[in-house]
Formats: structure tokens, C-alpha cells, sequence
């Protein structure tokens, strides 16, 4: 396969151009569709999946019950973003809290042991821009990122197929990387 193809559904982002391009930059053709005309399978045309972020109303299980069948079923890596991630920690069991706002760049730590992560340092600075989140893992998830205002900066389904970035990945070069790393997961 040249060119692996990507499903990026977008949740609303402000930031859905400069996602696609970093995708695009690393070697993925990318299709974009909304959470509410997400298709039922992928058949084989989409080799990953990423959910962008921004205020999704997560909660909302029948709004995204489309979404989350379609991330349950498919057998490819997904990577939720920001709200993308909430929308996984939700459908999973977990909890979202408010918290200060953070907007701007910010030290979060990764476990340097994670594919994810084999681009970048143990300490990263990523772009955050949320009120949101994860306190703990839902069960079946485990931490593999923190920072000093998140316990739950990154998150890993047990099986390694679902993974969530509280930090907008599409900005700063170590989240480039950081998408580099999930390209290396389905490419």
C-alpha cells in the first residue's frame, strides 16, 4: 500500500486544515466526515481513524452512537484528539471534570516505552486549548502521558488500538512527531 488513508472526523475543530496537512505531510491520504455521517464500516478504505477535538458534548452517546459503533467495530488504531479523546474515555466508562483553562503550549510527560512516542523525548511541549478532562483511564486504559495540570495528558486502550492526546497534536513539532508516531501504527 503507497499511500495509507486516514478517516479524520471532525467534531468541529478550528484546526481541521492544519490537521489534515500534518497527516498529509507524513504520508496519509485523508477523507473527512462530521460524527453524524460517519459510515457504519470502513471496508477496508481506511487503514486508521482520528477524531479531531473542540467542545463535543461527549455525554451525548445517542448524538455519537454512530461514531462510537464505528470506532468499536473497526479493527484499525484510532486516535482521538482533545474532544476525540473524551468522546473515547466517555463511550469506555470514564469521567470528564472541568478544570482551568489551558490555552497555549505546555510540558506534559510520555512513557518513552509507547510506539507513540518514538520520535519524541520523554518531556514534550504540546499546544492545549480545553476546560476539559480525563481525571483517571476507564477501565481497559492506561496513562501514558501526564503533565503537572492533567493526570491523563495521553491514554492507551489495553489492546494499543485506541489512543487519546488531550493536547492538540497538529500544532508544535513535537505533536507532529507524536502524529508521526501514529502514522507508524497503521502505515
Amino acid at each position: 500500500m503507497l499511500h495509507p488513508r486516514v478517516l479524520i472526523v471532525d467534531n468541529g475543530t478550528l484546526s481541521l486544515t492544519q490537521l489534515r496537512r500534518c497527516l498529509e505531510e507524513l504520508g496519509s491520504h485523508t477523507d473527512t466526515v462530521n460524527a453524524t455521517s460517519v459510515p457504519s464500516r470502513l471496508r477496508g478504505r481506511h487503514q486508521a481513524i482520528v477524531l479531531s477535538g473542540t467542545k463535543v458534548r461527549a455525554h451525548d452517546r445517542k448524538h455519537y452512537a454512530p461514531l462510537i459503533d464505528l470506532v468499536l467495530c473497526a479493527d484499525v488504531p484510532v486516535l482521538g484528539i482533545c474532544g476525540g479523546m473524551h468522546i473515547l474515555a466517555v463511550a469506555a466508562g470514564g469521567r470528564l471534570e472541568v478544570g482551568p483553562q489551558r490555552v497555549g503550549r505546555s510540558q506534559v510527560h510520555v512513557d518513552p516505552a509507547e510506539p507513540l512516542f518514538t520520535h519524541v523525548r520523554p518531556t514534550v511541549t504540546l499546544f492545549q486549548r480545553h476546560t476539559l478532562y480525563v481525571r483517571e483511564p476507564p477501565q481497559g486504559f492506561r496513562v501514558i502521558g501526564r503533565s503537572a495540570q492533567a493526570p491523563v495528558e495521553f491514554l492507551r486502550s489495553e489492546d494499543g488500538r485506541l489512543i487519546g492526546s488531550q493536547s492538540h497534536l497538529e500544532y508544535r513539532s513535537d505533536g507532529r512527531n507524536i502524529l508521526r508516531g501514529f502514522t507508524h501504527l497503521y502505515a
